[in-house]
């Protein structure tokens, strides 16, 4: 009984004893296993700059993005042949270095960058092996417009972008650290946030007057004067402008009255013209008036002569057939006369 149950003791002790050894060795081999290295170089803000010289491909990458992580091992094969292609092969963490996503304007993962010799262009085909190391063997980079001028990652608007970018992350990362590690209610982040937005604000707005009052203190002296300069010269320069718009509008009135007094001596002179006329023609019908008084008088005057004779017997020698004396012709030749040096004068007076 006693040997019966002590019997299967020694037999589980040098199993776990014969497991044990296995184990042991199976360490060793494994340790000596070496890592596989990776080819391909992270890029950070402090070593971009290597891209500038040589020819790169760059992977801008998230470890949360899908389409990235399918893409890695074929990155990986591709970096190692890099040696036979001549190329170096980087890629970017847009979580850790927010700055390099801004500089080189990345808004979709992932993102591929061909550079040579310090310009760059953009791979928008597959990040297959294959595909990458036609792109580079048959050099159809150059076919593909270059990223020039203010897009370039190395111009100045490139490095103020990586500078707004980097803003962004820090306070990302800040974010994340009120709400995942100290447990800090997001809606409180958020007010943190915009009370720190407005006292930044405030403050970038006081420094700014302190250094334009700066500036103006500097001259204050000389301003002024030419201020006042100034304002004299305009003040005459608008004399100047009211007294030629006064001779002006002076000039154009006398003008007016010039002609409205020729026309006014034309009228005048139509007045008076028109006025002789009519005593004209009314001295005409007051001598032709008085020559008609004058007949019918003479004729009045006939048969009271031819009685007179009758009665007193004077001059029986007259007949009946005598023909009286006319004593008006010459009053007549006397008023034509003098309608005729009237009409004289007034031709003289006209102009």
């Amino acid at each position: 009984m006693a040997g019966g149950r002590c019997g299967p003791l020694p037999t589980v002790l040098l199993a776990v004893l014969s497991a044990a050894v296995v184990a042991a060795a199976a360490e060793p081999e494994q340790a000596a296993l070496p890592a596989e290295r990776s080819l391909v170089q992270p890029m950070t803000a402090s070593n971009w700059t290597l891209v500038m010289e040589g020819e790169w491909m760059l992977k801008f990458y998230a470890p949360w993005c899908p389409s990235c992580q399918q893409t890695d091992s074929e990155w990986e094969t591709f970096a190692k042949n890099g040696e036979i292609l001549h190329i170096s092969v980087g890629k970017v963490d847009v979580i850790q270095e927010p700055g390099l996503s801004g500089r080189f304007f990345v808004t979709t993962l992932p993102a591929f960058f061909h550079a040579k010799d310090g310009i760059f262009r953009r791979y928008r085909g597959p990040g297959i092996f294959e595909d990458l190391q036609n792109y580079i063997v048959e050099k159809k980079w150059q076919s593909v417009e270059p990223l020039t001028g203010w897009k370039s990652p190395a111009s100045l608007t490139m490095s103020g972008m990586a500078g707004l970018f980097s803003i962004s992350g820090k306070i990302w990362h800040l974010h994340n650290y009120f709400t995942v590690t100290l447990g800090i209610p997001v809606w409180c982040s958020y007010v943190f946030f915009v009370v720190a937005t407005l006292v930044f604000g405030l403050l970038m707005g006081l420094v700014l007057v302190v250094i334009s009052e700066c500036f103006h203190v500097s001259f204050p002296r000389h301003s002024p004067d030419h201020s006042e300069q100034n304002q004299r010269s305009e003040e005459a320069h608008r004399a100047e402008q009211l007294q030629d718009a006064e001779e002006e509008k002076d000039d154009s009135n006398e003008e007016e009255n010039k002609d409205s007094l020729v026309d006014d001596e034309e009228e005048e002179k139509e007045d008076l013209g028109d006025e002789e006329e009519v005593e004209e023609e009314e001295e005409e019908d007051n001598l032709a008036v008085g020559v008609d008084r004058e007949r019918g008088e003479a004729n009045d005057q006939e048969p009271l002569r031819e009685g007179s004779v009758a009665e007193e017997e004077v001059g029986p020698e007259k007949t009946e057939g005598e023909v009286p004396e006319q004593p008006s012709s010459a009053d007549t030749e006397v008023a034509g006369d003098s309608l005729r040096q009237r009409k004289s004068q007034h031709t003289e007076k006209e102009p």
